[in-house]
């Protein structure tokens, strides 16, 4: 990344001229017609630079002209590095009161994923292995369908939208050519890639880093932040923004980045090592959680932590190995809740920071559902390791349909290995059962109990004996 010191120091292309020139066609735009606009804010220096023309060129609109509403989101993954979703969370709050106070018609949301579509629900929950660049399951789930969620309710309140984002041609060649693909001619607009009746402006188009950082530390920041803590974030972490993403074409975070603390998509966090480096010490034990996320997309550890079923109930294999191998083992994903509850009282001992929360009671909640039906954990899993590791006393949902207890697995695992059966698939057949219980229509049943039958319930060394018979046939 540029020097940020030596970036500020250079001469810009940037001059009042120009500066008002831009102001003016923001006001032009927006006065334009009657679409609300919905800003994207993640904090960086590209949405801040934007957020702050637009703000400083309504403000001097007169009153009766400030008609359109302009929504300014953020998306939260809910595993945002800490000291990112501190600064944003106070910027949020600063932009509401003072837009309110200046009679501007701008406020402030945060997108969240669904409880279900969290990182943690997927990894721990469902077992999914950890993001990489072959399959990033991630970015749809954790910022794409969050951002969208909200504008498509605009969308459908308004009839249109525009949304303004902090992005720039001099990104990259091929952020430039998305972004010129889709312009509308003789317009400042721009068609969105996936959402037909929302609309996109950038203002900041033809800005270079060195335009953001002259632009930021001449012009003060209107809602009353201060942005030399922006300069210092981006020092301290030796890092380029992680942009709002609000479709595909939109840029990743890249290999030097602050966003999400679990990254594995990267080969190594180089902008949280700076931040520990730089005296955030209390990050470190985030810093080793996500190095072991990392370590897990080493192949030669899958056959001890990964099933050889995926989520399908299928098999695919070459050689005798999984093509591609299936979600984590249940007891992997007990070992990584246990890891991250432990890296969570290890963050809230330190002081100033009691109320980190690095999984949510949702989250958890959705997990315990997920190992309950899915993995069988008559056990309930969650609350015991819960209660082994942070010692809290927490009221768990109570569920009206009874749970095994250990005892009866135990049972189970007896009866099955007398008979020679496989114990998930009978273990299936009773949640089947056991979920239409009480019902007075179960016409389904007869469906979901042949879906379980049809599912491979061979073990990986019936997997392994049968293709070495087919080899040699």
């Amino acid at each position: 990344m540029t020097n940020i010191v030596r970036t500020i120091q250079r001469a810009s292309n940037l001059s009042r001229e120009f500066l008002s020139r831009l102001e003016d066609e923001i006001r032009e735009v927006y006065c334009g017609d009657d679409r609300p606009w919905v800003i994207g804010y993640s904090g960086g220096k590209d949405s801040t630079t934007a957020l702050q023309l637009v703000w400083n060129a309504l403000k001097a609109l007169p009153q009766e002209a400030r008609k359109k509403p302009v929504y300014v989101i953020s998306s939260d993954t809910l595993v945002e590095t800490p000291m990112i979703v501190d600064y944003v969370d106070r910027t949020l709050d600063q932009i509401n009161v003072s837009a309110k106070a200046a009679g501007l018609p701008i406020s402030s949301h945060k997108v969240v994923p669904e409880i279900n579509d969290t990182f943690w629900v997927n990894l721990i929950g469902r077992g999914y292995p950890v993001p990489s660049t072959q399959f990033r399951w991630c970015t749809e789930r954790l910022k794409i369908s969050p951002a969208n969620a909200f504008i498509l309710e605009r969308v459908a309140e308004f009839g249109e939208v525009v949304m303004v984002l902090g992005v720039r041609s001099a990104e990259s060649n091929t952020r430039a050519q998305v972004m010129s693909l889709h312009k509308i001619s003789g317009s400042y607009l721009s068609r969105h890639s996936t959402l037909p009746k929302a609309f996109v402006y950038t203002p900041i188009e033809s800005f270079t880093v060195d335009d953001v950082w002259t632009y930021l530390l001449q012009v003060p920041s209107p809602w009353g932040g201060n942005n030399r803590d922006l300069v210092t974030l981006y020092r301290n972490a030796q890092a380029g923004e992680c942009p709002l993403v609000v479709d595909t074409t939109t840029p990743s975070c890249g290999n030097s980045r602050f966003g999400c603390w679990v990254c594995t998509v990267v080969n190594r966090d180089a902008s949280m090592e700076a931040m520990v480096e730089n005296g955030e010490e209390w990050l470190e034990p985030l810093l080793d959680f996500r190095n072991r996320l990392s370590s897990l997309q080493d192949s030669a550890l899958w056959p001890s932590i990964r099933k050889y079923k995926r989520r399908d109930g299928r098999v695919k294999s070459k050689d005798g190995t999984p093509q591609p191998w299936g979600p984590y083992t249940i007891e992997a994903r007990k070992d990584l809740l246990r890891g991250l509850l432990e890296v969570q009282r290890t963050i809230a001992a330190v002081e100033g920071h009691g109320n980190a929360e690095l999984i949510r009671k949702g989250e958890l909640e959705a997990i315990r559902a997920i190992w309950r039906l899915e993995e069988h954990d008559w056990a309930d899993s969650v609350p015991t390791i819960y209660r082994e590791v942070l010692g809290e006393p927490v009221a768990w949902i109570k569920y009206e349909t009874p749970v095994f207890s250990s005892d009866e697995q135990d049972a189970l695992h007896a009866i099955c290995d007398r008979h020679e059966l496989p114990v998930e698939m009978v273990a299936k057949l009773i949640e089947v059962e056991r979920s239409l219980q009480g019902m007075s229509r179960r016409a389904s049943i007869q469906r979901k109990l042949a879906s379980v039958f049809e599912e491979d319930w061979r073990t990986t060394e019936e997997l392994l004996a049968n293709n070495a018979v087919e080899e040699h046939s």
